[in-house]
């Protein structure tokens, strides 16, 4: 089974802990800034998603979400 990170930046304010928490380096901030004037993770390796959802936990503005997707098989 896949995962989808999904990530509302617009509600992110930068901590960073998603990033912090994630075993398989699936995200990074990324360089551009939402209306609140701050950074927000972007997914970069989509594929090593396992599905924890350790990043949805710990994020204190539940700004993302872990959604399993069927395999293309």
């Amino acid at each position: 089974m896949k995962f989808a990170v999904r990530i509302d930046s617009e509600r992110c304010k930068g901590c960073e802990l998603c990033i912090s928490v994630c075993p398989e380096k699936v995200l990074a901030m990324c360089g551009k800034l939402n209306a609140r004037g701050q950074h927000f993770p972007e997914v970069v390796k989509a594929e090593a998603c396992t599905g924890c959802a350790r990043c949805a936990v710990i994020c204190p503005d539940t700004a993302i979400r872990i959604d399993a997707e069927e395999d293309d098989r």
